[in-house]
């Protein structure tokens, strides 16, 4: 495969989980702002700086404002990282790597665009916020059920898995980096209804709220919630399950090239510490900077990749 269309694979799908990832933060701000008004300026902040646009957005709009951070988050021109432009971009992306995609993936794309500039030509209602938010959660899961349904488990299909997971993983490591302090164990006000408002901002910014609760009886505990999203395998938004499907996808390439390249010794250092660590060695050595550490060696196995498979060529 060329190196060319294996970037414009993992790119591609790194868009669209990153698009509908946006938009699942700006549900879980809508939900603290309509219940907890006092608490929705440092929310809408804390959610600015996980989807790294806090800087863009205070050099257009200054103070934040919820309408104008929404609006910022969704479909403003001026921000690269909005919902709209990353949908875009994925399909820009689609279209140079068309001839390596199934009909059904790339009408999924097509249409998951379409649909939404046609819904993101104007500012968005409060009244209608929450439906689309729906739609473009949807519009990506058409996507990645139409990947699922019909494309060859080949190093096609594996490049586009590494994306979504790389990206996956990314978004979670960031909204825990950002609330690390509300899983600390030595948190003030465990118990409060203050906490358990984070807690719940937390597991509906990963989408995880009903799983947690069906696995943990409704109990919300600040080091069972992080370890369920850092290192139980059985959850798809959790650390551990990602990196656990890129080093496996990076496998599937490695035995179809036959050629062990760099980042996958960088993918299996970064799987093995998910295994050698429990959540009592993770809080000992400190919550935000495992993440922290976490997120640095991720983004050095992306540049890895991008070497190893000379997406640029």
């Amino acid at each position: 495969m060329l190196g060319k269309t294996a970037g414009g694979l993992f790119w591609m799908f790194r868009y669209l989980e990153r698009a509908e990832n946006t938009a699942r933060m700006i549900d879980a701000g809508l939900r603290i702002s309509l219940t907890r008004s006092s608490a929705a300026e440092s929310e809408w902040t804390a959610i600015l700086s996980s989807t790294g646009v806090k800087s863009a957005y205070e050099a257009v709009h200054g103070a934040p404002d919820g309408p104008k951070i929404i609006d910022f988050l969704l479909r403003d021109p001026r921000n690269p990282g909005s919902v709209m432009a990353g949908i875009e971009t994925a399909r820009t992306n689609a279209r140079v790597v068309r001839t390596a995609l199934t009909r059904e993936v790339w009408e999924a794309v097509n249409e998951c665009y379409m649909v939404l500039k046609k819904l993101l030509a104007e500012p968005i209602a409060d009244r209608d916020l929450p439906r689309v938010l729906q739609v473009i959660r949807q519009r990506s899961a058409f996507v990645r059920g139409a990947s699922h349904g019909s494309m060859v488990r080949n190093d096609i299909y594996n490049f586009c898995r590494i994306g979504t997971f790389f990206e996956r993983a990314d978004n979670t490591a960031r909204i825990l980096d950002q609330k690390y302090y509300i899983l600390l164990p030595s948190v003030r006000l465990v118990g409060s209804a203050s906490d358990n408002v984070q807690w719940d901002t937390i597991l509906r910014a990963t989408s995880t709220t009903r799983a947690y609760q069906t696995l943990h009886e409704g109990e919300s505990d600040p080091r069972a919630i992080a370890q369920f999203l850092i290192l139980d395998r059985r959850l798809p938004r959790s650390l551990a399950f990602c990196y656990g499907k890129i080093g496996e996808n990076l496998g599937y390439i490695e035995k179809e090239y036959d050629t062990r390249q760099t980042s996958h010794a960088l993918a299996d250092s970064l799987c093995n510490k998910f295994k050698a660590h429990d959540m009592n060695a993770i809080f000992d050595y400190g919550l935000h900077e495992f993440i922290s550490d976490f997120l640095r060696d991720s983004a050095s196995l992306g540049r890895q990749i991008e070497i190893d498979y000379r997406f640029s060529e």
